[in-house]
Order: structure tokens, then sequence, then C-alpha cells
């Protein structure tokens, strides 16, 4: 597969000019099935999800509520409480306890900008700057969307400041990944 990239910025001219796929628009597996509502923030929209109880408190811990609540638009890739719980024993306690390394974490799966599943699957892969500042690995890997290796399982949830892609990981930017293996 040739790896093309794209930047957000025309991953966001493409959404807006081009409708989206089936896939983008119903994908879900498991029971994270969240409903579209552009009348409520990322923050009411994670809230009434139900299985975002791990990150909400994660991003209150880190200060980011209001960020996330703000005009963006962002692109979130919201992993669910089974994705936090999959993280060694204690690490989400410990990351509670150092707001600062949580919040570099918690920017790592958010985009600024508004990125579409049909955007990626029309262009196979992706590689947008994350508010942390490093660069995801967006790619489409036998008809799913991969990020860094967690698979899409609910896309193109729309908020009125943005969209969430629901992931099965908590991925973690390169120096948090060293932290969190000792």
């Amino acid at each position: 597969m040739t790896r093309s990239t794209v930047p957000a910025t025309v991953l966001l001219t493409l959404a807006l000019m081009t409708p989206t796929t089936a896939w983008a628009q119903n994908h879900s597996t498991g029971d994270h099935t969240m409903q579209n509502h552009t009348t409520k923030d990322i923050v009411g929209v994670a809230v009434d999800a139900g299985s975002f109880q791990t990150l909400l408190a994660a991003a209150k811990a880190a200060g980011l509520v209001a960020t996330l609540q703000s005009k963006g638009p962002f692109t979130v890739f919201a992993p669910t409480d089974a994705a936090f719980a999959k993280l060694p024993e204690g690490t989400v306690e410990a990351l509670l306890q150092d707001p600062a390394r949580l919040a570099e974490i918690l920017k790592y799966h958010v985009v600024p900008g508004r990125i579409g599943a049909a955007d990626v699957l029309r262009a196979g892969s992706a590689t947008p700057t994350t508010a942390q500042g490093q660069v995801l690995d967006v790619r489409v890997v036998d008809g799913k969307v991969m990020v860094n290796g967690a698979t899409v399982v609910q896309a193109d949830v729309d908020a009125s400041n943005g969209v969430i892609h629901v992931i099965d990981a908590v991925m973690l930017p390169r120096e948090a990944t060293a932290a969190v293996r000792r």
C-alpha cells in the first residue's frame, strides 16, 4: 500500500465537499454506539455516551475540559473505558496524579480541525499533527481505519465543535510510552 501524506486542511476541505460513506456514517462494533449530537459539544456527547468515564475524569484532572468545550473544531480519537482498562495496572491512577503528563497524552488524541472517516478511506492514509505536537499514523488496513495501531470502532460522531472517532486503545506519544513501561 502506498502511504500518502494529507494535511488536515486538505482533509477538512474534502469533508466539506463530499458525502460521507455508509461505513463512516454508521460503522460501529461492540457496545460503543453513540448518536450524533450536533447541538452538544465533545464533552457533552462523551458524557451522554456513558462509556468514556475514564477519559472524562482524565480530561478534568488534566484541565482540558474547557478546551474540549470550546469552539474548535476538533477531531478527537476517544478511547473507551475498556481501552483504558487495557493499560498496565496502576497506569491510570499514576497519570491522574501527574496532570502535565496526562495532558500530553490526552492532547495526543486530539487533532485541531475536523477529519472525517470518509476522507481517510478515500486517501488510504493521513498523518495529521495532534494538539500535543506529534503526528498520528492514520491508515486503512483491511477496510478498517487504524490510528497508531488502535482501531476506530465507531467513526464520525458529530458534536457542535468537532467530531469523535471511538477507538479501542489508548495511544501514547513516544515519551509517554517509555514512562508507562517503567
